[in-house]
């Protein structure tokens, strides 16, 4: 079937639902980089945090070959190969890590800016380091996610950043001439960071949710998770982030075997290097999933959870309840989930009525703890 843009599906992402898959954003990114494709050969564009294809798909859609795309979320990554193939394109697109084979050679480079700083440094950095000598970079986003700090971030890798004209609330940068090293110079990525109280040391992607350190409601969960959790050869870390969890728990139970989950690339890559440096990796199993996905069904006795509740800069509840039913589908009768959660959320009656009886563990004035039991 010929392409539309509007035909796409944000499919199998559990926040799409009644959401739109492309925006005026992805419209004026190819509308701003129609004239650069032009003399393209094939595999000289790449795509970067392309949500759902929009960006990689209407490229091919106007003549582009070869397209090397990466996203970070693996929902994301689904989402653009069912989408290709409704649209006969699905030859046109390839996905790849992030890494240098992925920018190699590269002309001209399609971004939808991510909200955070340090993921923008460390793609904008990658490109600088691997594309092509004239390179550039097209990347856009919605003016209310937009800052000043992003030009910046540009301006540190690229001599010369330009200005779209706003149009239906959305903006484009243009990045050109890469500089040999960052302007100034910073620390690359991966970083890492020691948490002496966790006896962990913590390795972190851009972007990654709370980098190299350790949010506050993960430290309150950590708090009160001790001997108090069941006892069990194994346990899953959910939506893992950078490891923290998994790290702590592995160090903490010599005999424990943990599997750590997320959907975001980044986020696995991190867990893996937190395991390497903790010496930890013959017992943590990274892994970049949806959820639970190939866990079997009634296999654990323990998962832990601090569940994000946000999709992209919107708040969004529905992917903390697909990962407690993934949860509750996994746990052993009388295995447990522990969470963490912004107490304004209330979740409890969701933990009650998808996972089990639910006992509150801890509260104070912004977080809580609970134990929810799987019940046969």
């Amino acid at each position: 079937m010929p392409f539309e843009l509007g035909a796409l599906r944000r499919h199998p992402d559990v926040e799409g639902r009644g959401l739109e898959a492309s925006d005026a954003a992805d419209r004026l990114i190819l509308d701003e980089a129609a004239a650069l494709s032009a003399g393209l050969g094939d595999g000289e564009l790449v795509v970067l945090d392309d949500a759902y294809g929009a960006l990689a798909l209407g490229s091919a859609a106007a003549g582009a070959r070869g397209i090397r795309v990466h996203q970070d979320l693996v929902t994301g990554e689904r989402a653009l190969a069912a989408n290709a193939a409704r649209a006969d394109l699905d030859g046109e697109v390839r996905s790849m890590p992030l890494g240098p084979e992925l920018l190699a050679g590269a002309r001209l480079v399609l971004l939808r800016l991510p909200r955070s700083l340090d993921r923008l440094d460390e793609l904008a950095g990658l490109i600088a380091s691997h594309a092509a000598s004239d390179v550039v970079v097209v990347a856009g986003g919605r003016l209310k996610h937009m800052s000043l700090s992003m030009n910046e971030v540009l301006a540190a890798w690229f001599e010369r950043v330009d200005v779209s004209h706003a149009r239906q609330k959305s903006r484009v940068l243009i990045a050109r001439a890469p500089l040999p090293h960052r302007r100034p110079p910073a620390l690359g990525w991966p970083r890492g960071e020691r948490h002496d109280d966790l006896g962990v040391t913590l390795v972190a992607h851009g972007g990654v949710f709370a980098g190299t350190g350790v949010d506050i409601g993960t430290r309150f969960l950590l708090e009160h998770l001790g001997d108090a959790a069941p006892d069990a050869a194994t346990a899953v870390d959910l939506a893992c982030g950078s490891g923290v969890v998994a790290a702590w728990l592995a160090r903490t139970r010599p005999a424990l075997r943990v599997t750590a989950t997320d959907r975001s690339a980044s986020a696995a890559a991190s867990a893996r290097q937190t395991a390497e440096v903790n010496g930890l990796a013959d017992r943590v199993d990274v892994r970049q999933a949806d959820g639970l996905e190939g866990i079997s069904d009634a296999s654990e006795r323990l998962v832990v959870l601090n569940p994000p509740f946000h999709s992209d800069a919107a708040l969004h509840t529905g992917i903390a309840a697909h990962l407690f039913a993934d949860a509750a589908r996994v746990l052993v009768p009388g295995g447990e989930l522990w969470c963490v959660w912004n107490s304004h959320l209330r979740y409890r009656p969701l933990l009650e009525r998808v996972v089990g009886p639910t006992r509150q563990v801890a509260r104070n004035a912004k977080f809580t703890v609970t134990a929810s039991e799987r019940t046969a």
